[in-house]
């Protein structure tokens, strides 16, 4: 008969073996969500433009220009899990520009900002940008490729964890 201890090391020993799963599906669902709205807002850019007026944002044409392309870009990096920290870098200056000129302004209090789905992002790229794509990610891949070429130091291969 199975121990609770017994049940909880199995338990963590199988969660362990699919680690690589957390990273996987977040980049995807974030990943298509970016690459629809990205793509959305190449397709609008007029609309865009008029909506960054408003905000105040300078050189509106050009900022909706590059955000669309961020978004559209990056999403798509994000589901390939290549250079998954620089893209998520680029979409923390996405989120973060949109948490201060959209969000903010029209929030009673900075708590309200907890109840924003931009923040949900922008604390999900900031962990892209900090844990890397994954196990499951053409980072990894090329990591690993590396390696076995006989590359240098890398530090995707030297991080804690398995999913790292």
């Amino acid at each position: 008969m199975l121990t609770i201890k017994a049940l909880v090391s199995r338990a963590l020993h199988l969660l362990t073996s699919v680690s690589w799963l957390g990273p996987l599906t977040v980049r995807l669902t974030i990943g298509v969500a970016f690459v629809l709205t990205g793509w959305g807002k190449l397709h609008s850019l007029d609309s865009v433009t008029d909506y960054f007026t408003t905000l105040h944002i300078p050189l509106p044409h050009a900022n909706a220009v590059m955000v669309s392309t961020i978004e559209f870009a990056g999403g798509i990096l994000l589901i390939l899990g290549l250079g998954t920290r620089i893209a998520a870098l680029l979409l923390i200056g996405v989120m973060t520009v949109a948490i201060l000129t959209a969000k903010l302004p029209e929030a009673a209090s900075w708590l309200e900002l907890f109840s924003t789905i931009e923040l949900t992002y922008l604390v999900t790229f900031v962990w892209l940008a900090v844990a890397g794509g994954g196990a499951a990610s053409l980072d990894r891949a090329v990591v690993v490729a590396k390696r076995r070429a006989g590359a240098v130091y890398s530090p995707a291969m030297h991080s804690p964890g398995p999913g790292a």
